[in-house]
């Protein structure tokens, strides 16, 4: 198959001897990918131009385009200032003020764990949930009344009958109760 039947097929030029060297010269030159591909003829795009540097070896070099000059650092300032941490430490350290951590506060004792009928009208704090009774909030979380259900829950639920068909609404009723407050 010649180059002209390459390139009328819509085909690309294989990489013969005489472009791989162009190839080198450029890429030593200091070209980009992209320029030596607009150079090359037979429609070499810039990947290709990439993997046959790879391919070659030919991927280190610096280019001067990229090299910059070092700049002067700037000193780091210190992240907190007025902080003890961020006083200096190098050179005559005698005048430095030292800090010494706190004691740490003793932890209170806990309390003894007891148990707790649960109230009359069914309403428990926190502390008395558990897999029988109804976990179903009543209240601000924020606020002294708050309190949980703890009426018994319906089989394999958190919540006790009422609170668990408010819970969970078949999908038809929801969309019944929404039509009607848009009303």
């Amino acid at each position: 198959m010649t180059t002209q039947d390459l390139n009328s097929a819509g085909g690309k030029l294989p990489w013969t001897e005489e472009r791989v060297e162009t190839l080198k010269k450029l890429w030593n030159d200091g070209l980009s990918a992209s320029q030596i591909a607009a150079r090359l003829a037979g429609g070499v795009t810039r990947n290709a131009v990439i993997g046959k540097v790879h391919r070659l070896g030919l991927s280190g070099r610096a280019t001067t385009s990229r090299v910059t000059t070092a700049r002067p650092r700037r000193p780091r300032q210190p992240s907190h200032p007025g902080r003890p941490n961020s006083l200096p430490t190098s050179g005559a350290t005698a005048l430095k003020p030292s800090y010494s951590k706190p004691a740490p506060l003793p932890e209170p004792e806990p309390e003894p764990l007891r148990l707790v009928d649960k109230p009359q009208g069914g309403r428990i704090t926190i502390l008395m949930l558990s897999d029988k009774t109804c976990r179903w909030p009543i209240g601000d979380p924020g606020s002294e009344e708050f309190c949980f259900c703890g009426h018994e829950p319906k089989g394999g639920m958190p919540y006790c009958d009422y609170h668990a068909r408010v819970a969970y609404q078949p999908m038809q009723d929801r969309r019944g109760q929404r039509k009607a407050a848009g009303r």
